[in-house]
């Protein structure tokens, strides 16, 4: 496939475009500046530009491609706090690019907790995510608002509490797992399963939960 990413430079993002390149595909790593483009590889492109404004470059690095997939998290500023404006802001522009290249395949990195998956979660995890991840889910929630009703064939993927642990190949996915307090899963897994998911498509215009 041709795929291009969106957060290509983030935890996630990384494990993304490293497993899409291993696997043979042809990968466009979208980033805001070559000091933090991928290393170099054969199949590896970089395009530069604001995914938040830029319509111009966003729209030219979806051109051509089969699928597009976004790892895009909110921003730190210099004192460490979560600026939550990149999904909102990346959405519209993202989704207008796509409908501008004819693309219609989008997978969504989102997180559990947002959205439909705010009331399912454990207690203390929803007095987690309001205390100190309220504003970066709000965010993800106004993005996914627009992606849900374009178009496009998307897929919203909600993964447990993220590590950096290995790549396991043992995880579960569903629009509703049962999760408790303690649960999780690692970058490399869920990078594995957007993979397969842009691909096989069993989560379309759904969202999917991932953990272990």
């Amino acid at each position: 496939m041709r795929i291009v990413v969106f957060g290509a430079n983030g935890l996630t993002g990384r494990q993304i475009v490293a497993q899409a390149l291993a696997a043979g595909h042809e990968v466009t790593a979208f980033v805001r500046s070559p000091a933090k483009a991928p290393a170099p590889h054969p199949l590896l492109t970089v395009a530069i530009g604001e995914v938040t404004d830029d319509q111009d470059a966003v729209t030219m690095a979806i051109s051509g491609q089969d699928v597009v997939v976004s790892a895009l998290g909110g921003e730190r500023t210099i004192t460490g706090l979560i600026k939550p404006t990149v999904i909102r802001e990346a959405t519209p522009v993202i989704v207008r690019a796509m409908e501008e290249a004819g693309v219609d395949r989008v997978v969504f990195l989102s997180a559990y907790g947002v959205g439909e998956t705010a009331d399912r979660a454990p207690l203390p995890l929803r007095t987690l995510y309001k205390v100190f991840l309220g504003p970066a889910f709000a965010d993800k929630v106004v993005g996914e608002r627009v992606l849900r009703t374009s178009g496009l064939d998307w897929t919203l993927v909600y993964p447990a509490t993220l590590t950096n642990g290995p790549r396991t190949h043992r995880y579960r996915t569903g629009e509703h797992l049962d999760l408790g307090t303690l649960a999780k899963v690692s970058r490399a897994d869920v990078a594995e399963f957007i993979l397969r998911e842009a691909v096989e498509r069993a989560y379309l215009h759904k969202i999917v939960v991932v953990a272990e």
